[in-house]
């Protein structure tokens, strides 16, 4: 799919879609809970999709209503390990195709360690190219026997049971720990697991992870920097109610947009105090001058609002240099921004954002040329001159590499550049937000 993209002012209110981490978390915790749990408002994008199908190929029973999933959780047990079982009409040699969901991959791998029934799982090309290679080594040494493709890639095949005991991992992406830890405490009662984490990228997703485990009363031990983690068995998960909490990593986008384009815009939904890493965006664009203004809304509700506003297109945006070492996902958008910013601008400490559903890092520097923005690649990072105005490539078309964030950072650079903008595999964006391109007003063909 092409989206055409017309350069204009973008203002408005926009409600941020659910946090993708969160939905995913909340709907695999629930799929394990003894009980019914109804989740209010969650992200219905190709990811969420590609993780409810996961769980109900692995037994779960969940009804999908608009704005709610009721998720009747299996909690089944037996003498070698947990199990999905409550869904009979689930077959047990399925195949599980978890799409371009790396989340839904590397979290169900470990949960999949749990049973002693094989599980196999698959998904699209970009997924073929993202190893799971240290997670499958702690989950071998945790007790579990696993095959996979070269470099632990899919096709992967995990059969359990969880035995327990002390593995070793590296953590480029924290999806690897935030598996284990979400595994671990519905191991057999007796069972211990232990892990080491000498590497560990990304640690706001390791707090969100822990919040679930606070949620739900499971006890735990690790050292202040997260290097050790010590996890009994034997908890069984509870129902999860409630709404998804809106997504920081979207909402940087039609902020982008607005800033881009010289406009301002009214994000609703955000909590200031959630767990998410990337609401240290708004820190950052505020550095670069834009101005950002939180609120409570009025009502009993206590949500939150955030005014976006560039203070006129006339502005210069400020260069600087950024650590997104917690923040990869940050780094499309704030590549986008910098193109606009006056000066030179650094995103670093990031090279984990390489090995993402592209490089992000010589993608954003490949399309940006297009632009004639002046961009250096690092080995962790990428630095941008922003000092010449973006202008639209020649031939007026960029390719978003089948890569969400990579389509939706393009998409904000169109509303400011000079010539309209056309981006090849547009369709990517409803990963993570379904409708962003029609927000924005695109020409979809």
């Amino acid at each position: 799919m092409q989206a055409l993209i017309i350069p204009h002012t973008f203002s408005g209110v926009v409600r941020v879609p659910a946090s993708k981490s969160h939905t995913i978390r909340r709907l695999l915790v629930a799929s394990l809970a003894d009980g019914v749990s109804r989740i209010e408002r969650p992200l219905y994008s190709l990811d969420a999709r590609s993780c409810l199908a996961v769980c109900k190929a692995l037994g779960a029973n969940i009804l999908e209503k608009p704005e709610r999933w009721i998720v009747q959780g299996t909690a089944a047990r037996s003498t070698t390990g947990f199990s999905f079982a409550s869904n009979r009409s689930a077959p047990q040699d399925a195949v599980l195709d978890v799409g371009n969901s790396g989340t839904t991959l590397f979290l169900a791998l470990a949960i999949a360690a749990l049973g002693a029934t094989p599980r196999a799982f698959t998904g699209d090309e970009q997924i073929a190219r993202r190893s799971a290679a240290n997670l499958l080594s702690a989950l071998e040494s945790l007790g579990a026997a696993v095959t996979s493709a070269a470099n632990g890639c899919i096709p992967i095949m995990v059969r359990g049971p969880w035995k327990g005991g002390t593995c070793r991992i590296e953590c480029p992406t924290s999806q690897y720990l935030s598996a284990l830890l979400l595994a671990a405490p519905l191991a057999q009662k007796g069972r211990v697991t232990s892990i080491d984490v000498p590497l560990l990228n990304e640690k706001p997703y390791i707090d969100m992870t822990l919040s679930y485990l606070d949620a739900q009363g499971v006890p735990y031990e690790k050292n202040a920097d997260y290097s050790h983690f010590r996890i009994p068995g034997g908890a069984v998960y509870k129902p999860m109610n409630g709404s998804v909490p809106a997504d920081f990593s979207s909402a940087a986008f039609p902020a982008a947009a607005a800033i881009i384009s010289g406009g301002s815009v009214t994000l609703l939904g955000l909590d200031p105090h959630d767990t998410q890493g990337d609401k240290t965006f708004f820190d950052m664009i505020a550095r670069m001058g834009v101005s950002v203004a939180w609120k409570r809304t009025k009502g009993m509700s206590g949500d939150w609002e955030v005014a976006v506003s560039r203070n006129g297109s006339a502005k210069k945006l400020n260069a600087g240099v950024f650590d997104l070492n917690a923040t990869p996902d940050l780094l499309p958008v704030m590549a986008a921004l910098a193109a606009f910013a006056e000066g030179e601008t650094c995103l670093t400490n990031v090279a984990h954002a390489r090995i993402k559903e592209t490089d992000r890092i010589a993608v954003m520097a490949q399309e940006l040329g297009k632009f004639g923005v002046q961009c250096r690649e690092m080995p962790d990072g990428l630095v941008i001159r922003g000092d010449t105005p973006p202008r639209a490539p020649s031939g007026g078309a960029v390719d978003g590499h089948g890569d969400h964030r990579v389509v939706m950072a393009l998409a904000a650079m169109g509303l400011g550049v000079a010539g309209d903008l056309e981006i090849r595999g547009a369709e990517s964006a409803d990963v993570t937000y379904p409708g962003f391109l029609n927000l924005l007003g695109a020409r979809v063909m």
